[in-house]
């Protein structure tokens, strides 16, 4: 279960707690002004940016699909959109994707979204035995093993991100 200060239920910690996996919350003062979410998290927790993970969103062409890269590298649109066997893939609109999710952009979690979406995780993920990625706010991180994102987003993995 859950370690973790009282009073940070998200979404996304709720979709763990139900599914009875193990994380750990990762508090931290975030920056009003950063405008590089993950690699600020990765700073501010002192872990390397190889394990912090950041959830963009993209449209494919059958709609809108959530993409699980390191902060350490791109999302290679490329390869995302033949994970998801399609063509072409490119960034969603932020206010769309705010929408969608639930989320604001840079709090995005790929888990406990207001829609389940298609999901690709960076096959680097697991090479760790546990990732970081937001917990559904700027200034919260989830550690877990990289299984339980995988599961329950029901996602794929694959080489998606250009390191």
């Amino acid at each position: 279960m859950a370690k973790t200060k009282g009073g940070q239920g998200t979404p996304a910690t709720v979709a763990l707690t139900k599914a009875g996996a193990e994380f750990t919350l990762h508090p931290y003062e975030h920056d009003a002004n950063a405008q590089a979410y993950g690699e600020e998290a990765a700073d501010a927790l002192g872990v390397p940016y190889e394990r912090i993970f950041k959830t963009l969103v993209a449209e494919t062409e059958a709609g809108l699909a959530v993409a699980v890269v390191p902060v350490a590298g791109k999302l290679d649109l490329k390869a995302f959109a033949a994970a998801l066997k399609g063509k072409k893939a490119a960034m969603a609109e932020a206010a769309k994707v705010e929408r969608v999710t639930g989320y604001v952009v840079g709090g995005i979690s790929p888990l406990g979204q207001r829609k389940r979406l298609p999901t690709v995780v960076d096959a680097s993920a697991l090479a760790f035995g546990t990732i970081y990625f937001s917990a559904g706010r700027r200034g919260l991180q989830i550690e877990t093993a990289p299984g339980n994102l995988v599961t329950l987003t029901g996602a794929i993995t694959a080489e998606i991100a250009k390191l």
